[in-house]
């Protein structure tokens, strides 16, 4: 895919870090699968990927978790 940040970048699978903040909760997830342009390393995640993300991370607020780092749980 074409990159759409910097016009001139194709992507390619690779491994991100993604950080969500909300209300008193700090979440980075390390080993989050996405498309990573290769000129700007501007990161694309799938639909699937954002629906995973968004759950592990709202039932860590609902944990009433702080700050965690944790490895992304793609099942």
């Amino acid at each position: 895919m074409k990159c759409v940040i910097c016009k001139h970048g194709e992507t390619e699978l690779g491994f991100m870090t993604a950080t969500f903040e909300q209300e008193n909760t700090t979440l980075v997830f390390k080993g989050v699968p996405a498309d990573i342009c290769q000129i700007c390393g501007e990161s694309y995640l799938s639909q699937e990927t954002t629906t995973k993300l968004l759950k592990q991370a709202k039932a860590a607020v609902r944990k009433g978790l702080e700050v965690e780092v944790r490895k992304f749980i793609a099942a």
